[in-house]
């Protein structure tokens, strides 16, 4: 039986070097901005073999402050949280680690900053950066997630794409519809950070 409601005693990605998250080749998935709760707002997210590996069952409003990224058995891998510090919004992600330290399980992963004073550029393309535990303290970013139309880009800071979400398209090449969407991740990224971040931007531009 699928669990529906989080559990957050079990370890999330990217604990031990062999992590079941990291892609060895270049991987595609499809997202379904539906959720396996009948009612509720969400998402699932296929693996190329069609097997669901992710799942957000989002019981309250749209864009709620805290958001549950889980396995397909309602363990949690990423707790999204919105913060607000006057006219500035960030979102930051929390990676479940094993154990029970509280300190632990609640250890920051990545930070979005969220650029208010942004202005859209003429090809309708925005940015926003993230930031990562381990280049908290510097000035450069680690990744950028850039959108152009509705297309959305994931960058690290050498400007190398390491993952991209679009409209998913059939085989005849025709896009299906807006709720449908294909990822492509690069070799040796954790696409459960990349789903993470793909989440944030959504939480951001109020569509989840």
């Amino acid at each position: 039986m699928v669990k529906i409601h989080p559990d957050q005693t079990t370890s999330g990605a990217g604990e031990q070097t062999s992590s079941p998250y990291l892609t060895t080749e270049k991987e595609s998935f499809t997202i379904w901005m539906k959720s396996l709760v009948f009612n509720t707002n969400g998402c699932t997210v296929f693996d190329s073999k069609g097997n669901i590996i992710y799942r957000v069952d989002n019981y309250n409003s749209k864009s709620c402050r805290e958001v549950y990224l889980m396995n397909l058995h309602g363990h949690v891998l990423f707790t999204l949280r919105r913060q607000k510090f006057g006219l500035f919004k960030t979102w930051e992600g929390y990676r479940t680690l094993s154990g029970t330290d509280e300190s632990a399980t609640n250890l920051e992963y990545f930070r979005v900053e969220n650029n208010i004073f942004q202005i859209p550029s003429k090809d309708s393309s925005s940015s926003h950066r993230v930031l990562t535990g381990s280049c908290r303290n510097d000035e450069q970013y680690c990744y950028k997630m850039v959108t152009r139309g509705s297309s959305l880009r994931i960058e690290d800071n050498c400007g190398r794409v390491v993952a991209e979400v679009k409209r998913k398209q059939s085989r005849n090449g025709l896009e299906l519809g807006e709720d449908v969407l294909t990822m492509m991740v690069e070799s040796q990224v954790d696409h459960s950070f990349i789903i993470g971040l793909f989440l944030t931007h959504r939480l951001i531009n109020c569509k989840l």
